[in-house]
């Protein structure tokens, strides 16, 4: 069973970014072939959410990430043999009688462009199933115990079918002739090409796995680990943002005790890009893929929704306050259906008056706390709600990300601390910036003229 999400998530934890090259998809995607490219963007889009599927996945990508395995395959083998495999007219099917001096004229005279189109398509075939082979084989004695036994039986009953033994016996640097291309054109365009097909869906999922192990291996990221959702519980050590080149990494354990984390900070405090961190690992863990974290384990949720980056719908006349009431309404929605759900919600109400934001913070809070079988990250500036929370809630458990002054400047730590901050240094910031000299200089020349 898949995740719940919606695009508003996929949007805020950047898991595509901008024509899908610098989102969270592209630092997984090493893959050498279009066919796991386009799987591995299929499972960025229907994460699990069983522990066990996440946990089976886990091991295998662990598993190759930690011996290396490269893909034993050579690229352009894919290209022609997927553009061969698409000609399904058997009207272009090769035949004895065309063994002809006058095809072999034309060959002489002229390139043989469907000729040639089915000659790599063949060869291109026979060296993915003869890679395949060896590649099962040493699966199979090194990979015993592991889930991913039942990919490799699956594909060892497709290199066995009778019909494929010959091209499995080839030698690959052999040239074919017409008569024995035309075979073998009838045998894998025609009578077995279905399980090419199959056989190809299965090496497209070692791509995947295979290019996820480099990314964990390149990137010291961390296998999580999954346990029932019942269980209520999050652990997150060394946490960071993928994207970060020198990232601040934060430690973070959720509890039934505690399953509301409030997170209050100045603007600028990294309450934003934290909320980002924690929602990326939780989305990578519920894919099974390794996570940017020294350890993590987290009880599964049914779903995951996320508020951090929402836009105005100026086109149907919404205010960004309307647009985060419907949000919150959408979300609602999902609660009571009794589903286990991770929740973030960053900085809510901004887009309204700082009275009704305080009362409509508290009312919020007060009421997803109540939901004790999900777990919510609340982030919020106006402290004062806080304060009255920390009396109304006992499962909510108050962090913030400080933010120091040093000569009178701002600085900003980005780590994790328990409570509730007192920080309100805009006033600071702006001083800092000579916005008020500025406009003060402005007005003085203005008068001079």
């Amino acid at each position: 069973m898949s995740l719940m999400t919606d695009q508003q998530t996929i949007n805020d934890l950047r898991l595509f970014g901008k024509g899908g090259n610098d989102g969270i998809y592209a630092l997984f995607n090493r893959t050498h072939t279009k066919g796991g490219s386009e799987l591995l963007e299929d499972m960025f889009r229907r994460p699990l959410s069983d522990e066990h599927a996440i946990n089976a996945r886990s091991s295998v990508i662990r598993y190759f990430a930690e011996h290396a395995i490269p893909f034993p395959y050579e690229n352009h083998w894919f290209d022609a043999a997927e553009h061969y495999l698409s000609d399904t007219d058997e009207r272009t099917q090769l035949s004895h009688q065309e063994d002809n001096l006058a095809r072999k004229f034309n060959q002489i005279i002229a390139a043989d462009t469907h000729y040639k189109t089915i000659e790599k398509g063949v060869a291109g075939l026979m060296g993915i199933l003869q890679a395949t082979r060896a590649f099962v084989n040493d699966a199979r004695q090194r990979m015993a115990g592991l889930p991913y036994h039942e990919e490799i039986d699956a594909m060892d009953k497709l290199l066995s079918t009778p019909a494929l033994q010959p091209l499995l016996a080839e030698n690959g640097k052999q040239k074919f002739s017409f008569a024995t291309l035309s075979v073998y054109d009838q045998l894998l365009r025609f009578r077995e090409r279905n399980k090419l097909r199959q056989l190809l869906d299965h090496i497209y999922l070692a791509d995947v796995l295979l290019s996820v192990a480099g990314t964990a291996r390149a990137r010291g990221y961390a296998f999580p680990k999954a346990v029932a959702k019942e269980q209520q519980t999050v652990t997150l050590e060394n946490c960071w943002h993928p994207s970060l080149e020198k990232p601040v990494k934060n430690s973070l354990e959720i509890t039934p005790a505690g399953n509301v984390l409030f997170l209050t900070g100045a603007n600028m405090a990294g309450k934003s890009t934290f909320m980002k961190s924690l929602g990326i690992a939780m989305y990578l863990g519920h894919m099974g893929f390794p996570v940017p974290a020294s350890k993590m384990e987290f009880a599964v949720r049914d779903g995951i929704f996320t508020t951090i980056n929402l836009p105005d719908n100026l086109s149907q006349g919404a205010s960004h306050f309307y647009a985060e009431v419907l949000r919150i309404k959408n979300v609602a929605r999902e609660l009571s259906r009794d589903k286990y759900l991770f929740v973030i919600f960053d900085e809510l109400f901004r887009g309204t008056n700082v009275k009704d934001a305080y009362e409509a913070t508290i009312a919020v809070t007060s009421a997803i706390a109540r939901r004790r079988n999900c777990m919510f990250v609340v982030s919020t500036h106006i402290i004062e709600a806080g304060e009255v929370l920390k009396e109304k809630c006992g499962n909510i458990r108050f962090m913030y990300l400080p933010t120091l002054l040093s000569e009178g400047k701002p600085v900003y730590t980005h780590r994790l601390t328990e409570g509730i901050t007192a920080d309100r240094h805009g006033m600071v910031i702006i001083k800092n910036e000579g916005i008020l000299d500025i406009l003060s200089r402005k007005k003085t020349e203005k008068k001079s003229t």
